[in-house]
């Protein structure tokens, strides 16, 4: 078996890996519950939709060589969600073409502890020193205050409304090194 794309980080109280087969459970269980999906597009996905989520991940590593990582806590080894970046082609009203779009969805169980932003300073420490994308963006439902305080933290700046869909997102953008 050859080793995997995805680089493993760590940090104090994580470990971001690939994305393997045994995910799937708690990955099923992380996009089909409502909490967790009430700023993404606010409607749960199926076990067939989180299964073809999954797939998409050791894609987007082996066209772009960046993607989505797996979270675990290091002291448990338990799943705690994912965070990484992608480039998912979107039909957005504000051009994000060529730039990474980062993203962070994490397990209600470990709401509120600074996971997504401890996973995605190391995610951003690593684009930073590996990419040579100029910035990257995040895309956050307007009402979403939790991932907004989460970007302002990671130095996402400039803010943008864009529609998505038929609803409006805001696109908010970070230079490199931000």
């Amino acid at each position: 078996m050859s080793l995997p794309l995805t680089p493993v980080l760590h940090t104090p109280r994580l470990t971001l890996r690939e994305t393997r087969a045994e995910d799937f459970e708690a990955c099923a269980a992380l996009w089909g519950d409502e909490r967790v999906v009430r700023h993404i597009g606010g409607r749960v996905s199926t076990p067939s939709e989180s299964w073809g989520r999954m797939l998409r991940f050791p894609g987007l590593w082996a066209l772009l060589g960046y993607g989505y990582w797996t979270l675990e806590e290091r002291e448990t080894g338990d799943f705690a969600g994912q965070v990484g970046l992608a480039d998912f082609k979107r039909d957005l009203s504000v051009d994000i073409t060529g730039v990474p779009e980062a993203g962070w969805v994490l397990s209600p169980s470990v709401h509120g502890r600074g996971y997504a932003t401890e996973a995605m300073r190391a995610v951003l420490d690593w684009a930073d020193a590996t990419l040579t994308a100029e910035r990257t963006c995040c895309l956050i439902d307007p009402g979403n205050a939790a991932s907004l305080n989460v970007a302002r933290k990671l130095g996402y700046r400039d803010t943008q409304t864009a529609r998505l869909g038929d609803h409006d997102t805001l696109v908010l953008w970070r230079p490199r090194g931000g």
